[in-house]
């Protein structure tokens, strides 16, 4: 589990930069990190500024991309196929 291990900066920008990614699901951080939604809300909160904070759980409240299950089945990457394009 991340909270017991000593997280590494990479590992805290890669989180931080899922959770800011609408198509990216906290199911998906869970699978990769072990952090439940709780977990990602908190991390975030220690990780951010007050302010990004905040622009993130109004951003992330209530978004059906961030949520498995409330998702329409159309979506089924998580990730834009704009997003990762090689140069």
């Amino acid at each position: 589990m991340l909270s017991t291990k000593k997280v590494i900066d990479a590992d805290v920008s890669r989180i931080i930069e899922m959770a800011w990614e609408d198509r990216t699901p906290f199911e998906a951080i869970q699978r990769e990190y072990s952090l439940n939604e709780s977990a990602v809300i908190q991390f975030m909160r220690q990780n951010l500024k007050s302010g990004s904070f905040k622009l993130w759980r109004k951003r992330v409240t209530g978004r059906k991309t961030k949520h498995l299950h409330l998702r329409i089945p159309d979506i089924s990457r998580a990730y834009s196929s704009h997003q990762y394009k090689h140069q």
